[in-house]
């Protein structure tokens, strides 16, 4: 990285948020941005999830840019050697590979007030930055539990995330902890190979068949030649999806027929009414994501899978231990235990315009304005921010509607003219936070009697948005400059040291004295 290296935009992290923000800006006419990436590849969340059996739950023509359609998809449902190989086609499609900086992890964003931007530091170097595009994703920092006895476990340990591919579990005794999506992916691709395998489930999930086949030749080459099919066909996933929302948002009792069309799912494999007992949830379906899976329940019917209906509570030795006392001499852990969504480790590295870091600004909640913009950290917007998750369609729907943000945003900031900066107003973070959890009252993420990686610490919903992606699109179409706050750099006075910028000035009319020697000047947005 070039000493003193000076870019209008910096984006953070290559998988489809930030490299759907690079094309983006290439879209936009911008060229003069980075891309900073911790690994040495780009795919996010599809590079580093390589486990057995690692695939897609929405299928494939929904899940990839509208802007860069793949009529080769080869399966409806997607695996995740072809989501990666296609995010690499769009790298290359659209020239992104010399913005790209791989190997460069971000320790540190600060705020500069004097300059009005931000100074990053990264593995590879220092650079700057006018505005920064925070791409990380919420699913990127795996979480292992704190497991008393773990470091002193002699076999093999690893996170479905990180999965170790130079470890042979042919004929291994493996424990599998969690029942999320990861793992009612790998239970039933290593299933065969392993001695027997130990799955410690803490909640089961709802599953539902996975009605997954391959693409014919004559499909594909019909959304070549004439690309309108392929659209037509994202369509009506799309709109399928768009239908199914109000269920989850205002009506979760009408999820009662989707439930027990799961039961018949599991009753055509379990027949051990056990078995079944124990992986029959307790709570309404969707209130933790639905899983897709025709081969999950089969593999748990095997006699060389034991299903403990408890979570891992202690490690003794080799020893696994649930917490309903059961135990199993084990070779290898693998943990299916999610990640870092609700307490994004990118958060404690972002230091605002008050000195406080995004960590400690969301102490008591992520919150952010249209879901990208934090009250405190000017012209930062992050993709996959609070809010904006889904429960039954396709990120890559939410991501473009914030890429039409980010660019409207630098289109305003263009407007604006000289050296400025857009800061969230705190009054309208909080009014856009209000009406979000308001909403959130009434759906089954927060009614269905279920405790999900959707809900903070303090049992808040801060992850998942409450409506429709058609209605996220809308909100997110354009910036309100009424919700934020004008930074401008004063220009200099003749024969008058520079001032140096100690503090924060209040936008004009709110009745707050100015920081003494600021560097800045606020006004309120038209």
């Amino acid at each position: 990285m070039a000493e003193h290296e000076h870019v209008r935009v910096a984006v953070i992290g290559s998988g489809f948020g930030g490299l759907g923000a690079a094309v983006r800006l290439r879209r936009e006419g911008i060229t003069d941005f980075v891309v900073l990436e911790r690994a040495d590849s780009v795919g996010g969340t599809w590079r580093d999830n390589s486990y057995p059996g690692c695939a897609c739950d929405v299928p494939s023509h929904l899940y990839s840019f509208s802007f860069a359609p793949n009529p080769d998809w080869p399966r409806t449902f997607s695996g995740q050697r072809h989501i990666r190989a296609y995010l690499e086609h769009v790298t290359d499609l659209f020239g992104l590979r010399p913005h790209i900086r791989f190997g460069s992890e971000v320790t540190l964003m600060t705020w500069d007030g004097d300059h009005l931007r931000w100074t990053i530091e990264t593995s590879r170097g220092t650079l700057t930055a006018d505005i920064v595009v925070s791409a990380t994703g919420p699913l990127s920092d795996p979480k292992i539990p704190e497991i008393p006895g773990l470091e002193s476990f002699p076999g093999k340990v690893f996170h479905s995330a990180r999965w170790d591919h130079d470890y042979d579990l042919r004929g291994k005794r493996v424990a599998m902890v969690g029942t999320g999506a990861s793992a009612i992916q790998i239970v039933p691709a290593i299933q065969p190979r392993v001695g027997r395998l130990t799955l410690l489930q803490r909640t089961p999930p709802w599953v539902m068949p996975r009605v997954d086949r391959a693409i014919s030749g004559a499909e594909r080459w019909l959304h070549r030649r004439l690309p309108v099919t392929a659209q037509a066909r994202r369509g009506l996933l799309w709109g399928i999806r768009e239908l199914q929302v109000q269920a989850f948002t205002k009506h979760p009792d009408e999820l009662g027929l989707v439930e027990q069309l799961a039961k018949r799912n599991m009753a055509r494999a379990i027949k051990d009414p056990a078995l079944r007992a124990k992986l029959t949830p307790d709570y309404r379906i969707g209130c933790k994501r639905i899983l897709l899976s025709s081969e999950y329940y089969p593999a748990l019917a095997q006699p060389n899978v034991d299903v403990v209906a408890a979570g891992l509570s202690e490690i003794r030795g080799s020893t696994v231990v649930a917490a309903d006392g059961t135990e199993a001499e084990v070779d290898a852990i693998i943990f299916g235990t999610g990640f870092h969504v609700t307490d994004l480790p990118i958060a404690e590295r972002v230091v605002g315009a008050g000195g406080s870091t995004l960590a400690e600004s969301w102490k008591d909640g992520m919150q952010a304005l249209r879901g990208g913009s934090a009250a405190g950290f000017p012209n930062f917007l992050t993709i996959i921010g609070p809010n904006t998750g889904l429960g039954n369609s396709s990120m890559i729907l939410m991501i473009e509607s914030q890429l039409n943000y980010v660019a409207d945003y630098l289109r305003q900031l263009d407007v604006l003219g000289g050296h400025t900066a857009l800061d969230a107003r705190p009054s309208a973070v909080a009014a856009w936070n209000r009406k979000v959890q308001e909403r959130m009252k009434r759906t089954v993420w927060n009614t269905g009697g279920c405790t999900s990686w959707y809900l903070d610490a303090s049992g808040r919903n801060t992850t998942v948005w409450p409506g429709t992606t058609t209605e996220f699109r809308r909100a997110t179409r354009r910036v309100d400059l009424a919700e934020y706050e004008v930074i401008r750099k004063p220009a200099p006075v003749p024969g008058r040291e520079p001032a140096v910028d100690s503090g924060r000035t209040p936008a004009a009319g709110s009745g707050q004295r100015p920081a003494a020697g600021s560097g800045q000047q606020r006004e309120a947005a038209a």
